[in-house]
């Protein structure tokens, strides 16, 4: 996979795809960008549980935050890594050394870790580096273009009111 360009249709199968995401690196503080992602995933319908050693056992969003991804209660579907991209290559390691494989790890912007990358592409995993979730839900959708960013996406799809905002997911079902 080149990690340079990601062709749009690679994206969005992964956004349709996936339905849980560890948030390795969420934060409880509401001026952090994990924060900011983890409340956009929550509100398109994604299941999240947020990874954070320092608040284990306590609730981020209303979501149950575990030490570690061997916590969870079952593989995720997608690893999203908010870490640097040294801690990227171990995160990647202890996802391969484990038996509970998830379908793509995603490291946020400015992460990127090529040979982790290839390892984890060999094992059979979706790789996305330097990109967020959010940013690409939101230009992949069109909902970005409502503050007046060039999503590079046309659609003639209505949005529909959900919990009083407008709302144009990728599929009817986020």
């Amino acid at each position: 996979m080149n990690h340079d360009s990601y062709p749009d249709s690679y994206i969005k199968a992964i956004l349709d795809e996936v339905k849980t995401v560890a948030m390795v690196g969420a934060s409880g503080n509401t001026v952090r960008p994990s924060y900011f992602v983890l409340k956009y995933m929550l509100s398109k319908g994604y299941e999240v549980w947020p990874i954070n050693p320092g608040h284990a056992g306590k609730e981020i969003l209303g979501q149950q935050t575990y030490a570690s991804l061997n916590d969870l209660p079952q593989p995720p579907d997608m690893v999203d890594i908010f870490r640097n991209s040294d801690a990227a290559a171990k995160i990647v390691d202890d996802i391969l050394a484990s038996s509970r494989l998830p379908k793509v790890i995603w490291m946020q912007l400015t992460v990127r870790n090529e040979a982790a990358a290839q390892r984890a592409e060999d094992a059979g995993i979706k790789v996305v580096m330097d990109r967020c979730p959010k940013i690409e839900y939101g230009r992949l959708s069109g909902e970005i273009g409502w503050v007046g960013v060039n999503s590079r996406t046309l659609s003639s799809k209505r949005p529909a009111l959900k919990s009083g905002y407008q709302h144009r997911g990728l599929k009817s079902g986020h």
